[in-house]
C-alpha cells in the first residue's frame, strides 16, 4: 500500500510557529507548534530574538513531521507563511545586528507622519499603508536613532528571509510578504528604485524576490537533520500570513471575504487585480500571480478581552475570560447606550492612526462590568465593519465572510460580528488557517493540485451564523455616532497621550 504523500505547511507567526502537513484531498496529518517571546524592551517596541524565531520554526517543522510519518504519511515537500513587516539588519556573514522589530513596534511613529506628509504617493506605488509598522518607516527610524548600526547593515530581511535561509541556504524572499515592506512596486513586483531612494537602502541590501509558489531550492543537510526529514526537500517560497490565511479557509472567490480575530483581527478580499483605495484606507498584497488581496487589518481583536480580564475581572482566574463573556452576553445590543472605541493598542486599517486610543463614551451609574465588556467586543466588531465599508467604498463586493480564530470560541462573539457586518458568516472546520493555507499552497508548487480554486475547495466548512435583523439594524444606528466620537476626540486623545509621555520621562 502507497504511502500518502503530504507537504508541511509552516506558519512563523508573531509570538509562536505552528505546522501542519497535508495531504491532496485536504486532509491533515499532524500538527506541531513551538512557542518564543515577544519582548517589550521599551515602551511601542516589540522586537523578537531572529535566532529563537528560527530555532523554532525549525522545531514546528520537525514536530509534524514525525507525526505525520508515524501515521504513515510521507513529507514531499515544505511550504512557509511568515509574519509581515519585520526587519533586521545583518552584517556580511548574515548574522544579525540586533533584535528583529516585528509588526507591532511602533518606534517609528514620527517618521511615519512624515512620511505620509511628504511621500502619500508611496502607499499607491508599493501597496504599503504608510504606518509605524512598514519596514520603510522603520528603516527611517534606523537611519536617524541607530547610524552606526545602519552602516554596518550589509543585508535587511525579515521573518521569511531568515526561515527560508535557514532551511535553504538562499537569500530570498516571496512577492507576498514583499508587499508589506513598502519597498516593492505594486505594478512590477519588483523592488522600487524610489521606494529604496528614500529608505536609504539598495536592491543589493535586500533578499532576492521569488513568485510565492516558486521552489526556492533544496532542504540543506543541517536544516534536514534538525527537523529529520531528507535531505534534498523542496522548500516552498509560500506567502504572507494574512493572504494565506484567506487560502487556508477557502477564501479565494470573488465576493468571499476572510475575517480573522486573534490577538488582533483582519477583514481580507481576494481579487484579480492590484488596485489601492483611493482614500488609502487599505493594504494591497500579492498572493500568487493573477490574485492579491486587499483589505485591513485591527491592532485590537482578542486583546480588548485580554484588557478587560486584567483590569475588570483580575479576581476571577482562569476562568475569567469565559464569566466576563457571559456577562457581556446578559447585556443588550448596544449596551444600553454605551459605546467603546477600542484602541486600546492604538490603530491600523481604516484610520492607520497609531496615536488613537481608546474610550468609552456615555457611561453612567447603571452599567456594569457585563455592559463594559460587551461594549468592548461590539468596539472590536464595529472597527471590522468600517473595513468592510472601505472594501465596498473602493469598488469591492463584499457578500460572504469566513471567519476563523480564537473568538470563535464564543458563541456571543460569533453572532455579534455576524450581525455588526449584517452578512452571514461561515467557520471552516478546525483549520490552522494560514499554515493549512501554506500547505494548500506548497501542494499547488509540487504539482498536487492543479489551481488556487481546487485548493480553496478543499476546505471543509463547519457552521454558519447569520445575522439578526434587529440586532443589526441597532449596530447599524450606533456606528455613525461612534464614527464622530473618533473624529471629534482624535485630538484630545493625543493630547492626553502626549501629556502622559512627557510624564514618564
Amino acid at each position: 500500500m502507497s504511502r500518502v504523500e503530504v507537504v508541511v505547511g509552516l506558519d512563523v507567526g508573531t509570538t509562536s510557529a505552528k505546522a501542519v502537513a497535508v495531504d491532496a484531498s485536504g486532509a491533515q496529518h499532524g500538527g506541531g507548534e513551538c512557542a518564543y517571546d515577544l519582548h517589550a524592551p521599551k515602551r511601542g517596541w516589540a522586537t523578537q530574538d531572529p535566532g529563537d524565531l528560527v530555532r523554532g520554526a525549525l522545531t514546528a517543522v520537525r514536530k509534524s513531521a514525525a507525526v505525520a510519518e508515524s501515521e504513515g504519511a510521507r513529507v514531499i515537500g515544505l511550504s512557509v507563511s511568515s509574519a509581515m513587516h519585520g526587519l533586521v539588519a545583518l552584517d556580511s556573514e548574515g548574522v544579525p545586528l540586533g533584535e528583529l522589530l516585528t509588526w507591532a513596534d511602533a518606534r517609528a511613529t514620527e517618521q511615519a507622519r512624515e512620511l505620509r506628509k511628504r511621500r502619500p504617493d508611496l502607499h499607491e506605488r508599493t501597496g504599503t499603508p504608510i504606518h509605524p509598522m512598514a519596514p520603510v518607516a522603520k528603516l527611517l527610524w534606523l537611519a536617524e536613532h541607530e547610524p552606526e548600526l545602519f552602516r554596518r547593515a550589509e543585508r535587511w530581511v525579515g521573518q521569511k528571509e531568515l526561515v527560508l535561509h535557514a532551511l535553504t541556504g538562499r537569500w530570498v524572499v516571496d512577492q507576498s510578504v514583499a508587499s508589506g515592506t513598502g519597498l516593492q512596486a505594486l505594478d512590477t513586483l519588483t523592488w522600487d528604485a524610489e521606494a529604496l531612494a528614500v529608505a536609504g537602502v539598495v536592491e543589493e541590501q535586500l533578499a532576492e524576490l521569488v513568485a510565492t509558489t516558486d521552489v526556492v531550492g533544496e532542504l540543506a543537510p543541517d536544516a534536514a537533520r534538525s527537523v529529520g526529514l531528507a535531505t534534498g526537500l523542496p522548500v516552498v517560497a509560500g506567502a504572507g500570513d494574512g493572504p494565506l490565511a484567506n487560502l487556508g479557509v477557502g477564501a479565494v472567490q470573488p465576493g468571499v471575504a476572510a475575517c480573522s480575530i486573534g490577538t488582533s483581527g483582519a477583514l481580507r478580499l481576494v481579487v484579480e487585480r492590484a488596485a489601492v483605495d483611493p482614500a488609502r484606507r487599505m493594504f494591497c498584497y500579492a498572493l500568487t500571480p493573477g490574485r492579491w488581496v486587499v483589505g485591513g487589518a485591527i491592532n485590537n481583536g482578542g486583546s480588548a478581552l485580554e484588557w478587560a480580564g486584567r483590569a475588570l475581572g483580575a479576581e476571577l482566574g482562569e476562568d475569567r475570560a469565559e464569566t466576563l463573556l457571559a456577562e457581556a452576553a446578559a447585556v443588550p445590543p448596544g449596551a444600553d447606550g454605551l459605546l467603546m472605541l477600542p484602541h486600546l493598542l492604538s490603530e491600523r486599517a481604516p484610520h492607520w492612526n497609531h496615536e488613537a486610543a481608546g474610550a468609552y463614551l456615555g457611561l453612567s451609574h447603571t452599567h456594569t462590568r457585563g455592559h463594559l465588556v460587551r461594549a468592548a467586543l461590539e468596539g472590536v466588531c464595529r472597527q471590522l465593519a468600517l473595513v468592510l465599508e472601505s472594501m465596498r467604498d473602493a469598488g469591492h463586493e463584499v457578500s460572504r465572510v469566513r471567519a476563523t480564530g480564537g473568538f470563535a470560541r464564543s458563541e456571543l462573539w460569533k453572532q455579534m460580528l455576524a450581525d455588526t457586518l449584517d452578512l452571514a458568516i461561515d467557520f471552516p472546520a478546525g483549520r490552522e488557517g494560514s499554515a493549512f493555507g501554506a500547505a494548500l499552497l506548497g501542494l499547488l508548487a509540487v504539482g498536487h493540485i492543479d489551481t488556487i480554486d481546487q485548493a480553496a475547495e478543499l476546505v471543509q466548512l463547519d457552521e454558519r451564523v447569520e445575522p439578526d435583523p434587529a440586532t443589526a439594524g441597532v449596530y447599524e444606528r450606533l456606528k455613525p455616532i461612534a464614527d464622530g466620537a473618533y473624529e471629534a476626540l482624535a485630538p484630545a486623545l493625543r493630547r492626553l497621550r502626549e501629556e502622559a509621555g512627557a510624564q514618564r520621562s
